[in-house]
């Protein structure tokens, strides 16, 4: 598979994601050869499936208030790869959407970050791209992850989910806020002035 457009057609022609390719849902992301950082989050939600526009709600605003970047930059810029760990909206679960299906980063995350020579920085937003980039075991916690983050620097840096549903974890842990996101919007910016 050497071009992005290849590697498309083959994750709609594999059976995996048949059920999607069959109703005409083709996979979400976004991924310019000019990328200089890559966001790793969960999974498209419905809506962003349904929009085809990835980080589009109040989360993606908070995403990119956290990087200090507009969104023309963040969406305009080809600037910003976004790789999730699946590229499907999962389905919804007991409490919010279910998780990414196993296997599916696996199969094709490396294939499309060969094409992306000139990325800096790869972002993890959530355990489920914390835990496949970092190799963690099971029983490591988010918040353990994310206030350590510079163990995994430069290559990775773990985030908290921006969703508004992460206003009391912001809010019982200020050293994020205070520390985290000024240290991120200066290596961003770094990389995107380069």
């Amino acid at each position: 598979m050497k071009t992005l457009e290849d590697i498309t057609k083959a994750i709609m022609a594999d059976p995996q994601n048949q059920a999607y390719t069959e109703k005409g849902i083709e996979p979400l992301f976004a991924a310019p050869r000019t990328a200089r950082i890559n966001i790793v989050g969960q999974a498209p939600g419905l809506k962003a499936q349904e929009s085809r526009l990835y980080w589009k709600d109040k989360s993606g605003d908070r995403l990119r208030e956290w990087l200090g970047v507009s969104e023309e930059t963040f969406y305009q810029s080809g600037y910003f790869a976004v790789i999730p760990m699946d590229f499907y909206f999962p389905g919804h679960g007991k409490s919010g959407d279910l998780p990414p299906r196993k296997g599916f980063a696996e199969k094709w995350h490396q294939p499309i970050l060969e094409l992306l020579p000139d990325i800096q920085l790869t972002i993890l937003i959530g355990q489920y791209a914390q835990k496949y980039y970092l190799h963690q075991k099971g029983s490591v916690k988010l918040t353990d992850t994310v206030r350590n983050y510079e163990h995994y620097l430069p290559d990775f840096f773990p985030l908290v989910h921006p969703s508004p549903r992460n206003q009391i974890w912001m809010a019982k842990n200020p050293w994020f806020s205070q520390q985290v996101i000024p240290d991120l919007q200066e290596r961003v910016q770094k990389i995107l002035k380069k």
